[in-house]
């Protein structure tokens, strides 16, 4: 059999600095971003000539946090709450006999210079530090179907919900400038439309707080019969402190 050695050509810095959270697909949450920084010798001009031109990329990444020596070939998709097995390969589960995965996002745009080739990425899926074996471009007249059926998954998950920040979010919210407020705001509102909980809690209120690292931030909330309560934004670094 033959075996193939791949090496990544960059790396991700992600808002998603743990895997709770981070959306199921990427493109469902516009707001969710992160760089892509091109290792050597990849980092060359030439090789990104006119990739500024297409407003979306494909990568190919490694599932660095999912990696197991042994796979399976059933898996629980959260769109069936968790509980039914389908193929793996009828699947977008990372747990994969090989854990390559693949995600769409849009490039908001292509640094090159000082020595480095950065690339600003939005409608990300991706967990920080995934390593990125590969760059594509995305073509809409070949790349999109729009009579193609998906299975199990017709539509996007999440319904909008009624959220609230409680005092001490807001006021942490408050303390930043208006633009990284603004973002993060809309940011922590598409995450928690998705119900990042495990599949069988799903539409369930329940009286259990829930937590997730969001860039620095501890965000922490709360599913109710009314909505979605942020009860708390933490700072990282006091998070740290106070354990």
């Amino acid at each position: 059999m033959t075996h193939f050695n791949f090496q990544p050509i960059g790396t991700i810095t992600s808002c998603f600095k743990e895997k709770f959270g981070i959306p199921r697909q990427s493109g469902l949450i516009p707001e969710a971003r992160a760089t892509l920084d091109i290792l050597p010798p990849y980092n060359r001009p030439e090789a990104f000539r006119e990739l500024a031109e297409y407003s979306h990329i494909w990568l190919t990444f490694v599932f660095h946090a999912n990696i197991r020596e042994n796979w399976k070939p059933t898996v629980r998709p959260p769109r069936l709450g968790g509980n039914q097995r389908v193929g793996v390969f009828a699947s977008r589960s990372p747990f994969r006999p090989n854990p390559i995965g693949l995600s769409v996002v849009r490039l908001e745009q292509l640094d090159i210079g000082h020595g480095g080739i950065r690339l600003h990425l939005s409608g990300i899926d991706l967990l920080d530090g995934t390593p990125v074996l590969d760059i594509k471009p995305y073509l809409p007249y070949t790349d999109a179907i729009p009579d193609a059926s998906a299975g199990y998954a017709p539509d996007p998950p999440g319904t909008p919900q009624v959220l609230t920040f409680e005092h001490q979010a807001e006021e942490v919210l408050n303390k930043l400038d208006e633009l990284e407020s603004t973002q993060l705001k809309k940011l922590i509102r598409q995450i928690l439309e998705q119900d990042p909980r495990p599949g069988y809690r799903q539409g369930q209120p329940e009286k259990r707080c829930y937590g997730m690292r969001l860039f620095d931030y501890d965000i922490r909330w709360e599913v109710e019969q009314s909505g979605i309560r942020v009860t708390e934004l933490v700072p990282f670094s006091t998070t740290c402190k106070s354990s």
